[in-house]
């Protein structure tokens, strides 16, 4: 499991909010739980290189500035921002993400499995044009 670090290929072409296609971000209100699931993904055969912990303070620090500028100079015609402001909220409360890379229906299904296992807050598939409530 990897540290999270921001980079251009997880932010949206326009507007420059975090949307980092072909990955899955879900949110846990326990650190530990958020880190059992990523091993536990590790074990089932997801690559280690592909599950990253986002404690909340990286959340607030990296993802949630990318909002700022979503608006400007015209509204989002999605809701990249106020997804964002979700995971800033929940960061505050201290919740800790895991982004999972997720480029097919099949590694979303077998990632569900083993988040459900523990309780989450909030659960998102991000593809091309789309944020996926999962």
């Amino acid at each position: 499991m990897k540290q999270f670090t921001l980079d251009s290929h997880m932010l949206a072409t326009f507007g420059g909010v975090f949307y980092p296609t072909g990955y899955s971000m879900v949110m846990f209100p326990d650190r530990d739980n958020a880190e059992q699931v990523g091993k536990q993904l590790i074990a089932s055969d997801v690559s280690a290189d592909e599950v990253y912990l986002v404690p909340s303070a990286t959340i607030l620090a990296e993802i949630a500035p990318t909002v700022s500028h979503a608006d400007d100079p015209l509204p989002s015609a999605g809701t990249e921002g106020a997804t964002v402001r979700a995971y800033a909220k929940l960061a505050r409360e201290g919740h800790t993400g895991l982004l999972v890379k997720t480029p097919d229906a099949k590694v979303v299904e077998r990632m569900m499995a083993v988040v459900r296992t523990v309780p989450y807050s909030m659960a998102q598939r991000y593809r091309t044009l789309v944020i996926e409530d999962l």
